[in-house]
């Protein structure tokens, strides 16, 4: 009998894209995951991997998309606050965007609304930022979960669910193989998340910073 396959996809931002790659290559060698977990960009990938998308409708979908500035620029229009009131919800952050918004203007129709409509069992992780502890999502609303898991803390705000304050769940376990390994004989866990590199530029800028400081704590 043919061993099964889980599939964990690390967090990492636009490192992401690597994962599209690693999809495809499951697919040419037929191995199909009966179990799926992902944090941040990992999620977002997993969900399409888990809504039935080949690596290849992915590979697609982003080049159709991502490769295209008008394209970009339509759908952070259509991601924009829809009134002043929204735009001012919770005071002025101008370094702040709404993922959620972001997520329903990028996100292909092949990913549902919920973890049910799936066709592969999904693990979502997010960051419980006031409960210290890593939060697990697998049933009720699937977008509200992705946005949360790719939370991104200074850039993106956080996703309020289930009374709880959520971010970045790469925070707490960028790779997280841990919460799929009894689900099936062999996990495969692919990680993006990559540190701090010099380049021509000897002193950092504070995003710079920030993504660097990151990466070294979801590498520790």
């Amino acid at each position: 009998m043919a061993p099964s396959f889980g599939i964990a996809f690390g967090g990492g931002g636009a490192r992401g894209l690597a994962h599209i790659h690693v999809i495809e290559a499951l697919d040419e060698l037929g191995i199909k995951p009966v179990a799926i977990a992902g944090s941040s960009i990992g999620a977002i990938m997993g969900a399409g991997m888990a809504s039935g998308m080949t690596g290849k409708d992915i590979h697609d979908y982003a080049r159709s998309i991502l490769g295209r500035r008008a394209q970009v620029a339509s759908r952070m229009w259509r991601a924009r606050p829809g009134t002043i009131a929204e735009a001012m919800q919770g005071g002025i952050r101008v370094s702040q965007f709404n993922v959620e918004r972001i997520l329903k203007a990028f996100l292909p129709e092949a990913i549902p609304e919920t973890f049910a409509e799936l066709q592969i069992p999904l693990k979502v992780t997010a960051t419980d930022y006031f409960g210290h502890k890593l939060a697990v999502f697998e049933d009720g609303d699937l977008h509200s979960a992705l946005a949360a898991s790719a939370a991104i803390p200074a850039v993106f705000r956080p996703v309020t669910r289930d009374g709880r304050l959520l971010i970045d769940g790469g925070i707490y376990n960028p790779v997280p193989f841990d919460l799929i390994e009894n689900d099936a004989d062999i996990i495969i866990g692919v990680d993006v998340v990559g540190a701090p590199e010099e380049a021509d530029r000897k002193q950092p800028t504070s995003v710079d910073l920030m993504f660097g400081a990151t990466q070294l704590m979801m590498q520790s």
